[in-house]
């Protein structure tokens, strides 16, 4: 099966194509470096020629609220209109668990417009909700800094390994479209200024953590269990701790 991966070179994507590869599919890494480019067409009709299935995994290069908006409305568009003239069978699309829930953020703004596109655009469809990854802990934490000290809620979340994301957007790729979302998420539902508090000792890191309940997440507000999953989602089995043990942290 030929599966088309926008983003493909990036950390979930170079992931996900090496998986499908392995199962012995045609996983085609797209992406400006490889001469695919989402905002401005170029490379889209001759790479998806031939291909069953899409997996973006793309992201905006800026989060500034207007940027990121016309990336995704812009990407996604171009993407979904060049998969219909194709006849590309199955649009799968990276999410966060919780965006609904986040409009207060000019990014998950962006990502619902996104999720909103795809929704209406006729395509056969599934959409990942994966929660934060490992990977990004210490961007948490850095967001949040003021001077040495970390100031974030006591919210709930449930973060995942990007491996672990990698191999659910694969799965899903190569199933049946479910035209609608799916969610997944680690195995530990933890307090958001408790895992950056594991995570900046683990490293070594000097800033104290300070639980402050109006802290937000990314400079939006939270309820306690908008970052994690509802019930049904699909849990993997890597452990944050051994995680960090494994990647030498």
């Amino acid at each position: 099966m030929k599966i088309v991966v926008i983003g493909g070179t990036g950390l979930v994507g170079s992931k996900l194509v090496r998986k499908l590869a392995e199962h012995g599919h045609d996983a085609v890494a797209a992406s400006p470096g490889t001469g695919v480019n989402t905002l401005t067409g170029e490379g889209l009709a001759e790479v998806l020629e031939g291909a069953q299935v899409v997996v973006d995994v793309s992201n905006s290069p800026s989060f500034e609220d207007g940027p990121v908006l016309e990336f995704f409305r812009t990407s996604t568009g171009n993407l979904l209109t060049a998969e219909a003239a194709a006849g590309v069978g199955h649009h799968v699309a990276l999410s966060v668990v919780g965006t609904d829930r986040l409009a207060g953020s000019g990014y998950f703004r962006a990502k619902i417009a996104q999720e909103k596109l795809i929704r209406e655009s006729g395509m056969p469809y599934s959409i990942v909700h994966a929660t934060q990854f490992f990977e990004f802990v210490p961007a948490i934490a850095q967001q949040a800094t003021e001077g040495g000290t970390v100031r974030l809620s006591s919210v709930s979340i449930q973060p995942i390994a990007s491996d672990d994301v990698a191999t659910a957007m694969g799965r899903t790729a190569v199933g049946t479209p479910v035209n609608g979302v799916v969610e997944i998420a680690g195995p530990t539902r933890y307090q958001l200024d408790e895992l950056v508090r594991k995570a900046l000792a683990t490293l070594g890191d000097p800033r104290e953590v300070v639980t402050d309940v109006d802290a937000g997440y990314y400079g939006t507000a939270v309820e306690q269990d908008t970052l994690v999953p509802g019930e049904g989602a699909t849990i993997f089995e890597t452990h944050y701790e051994d995680w960090l043990a494994q990647n030498g942290n």
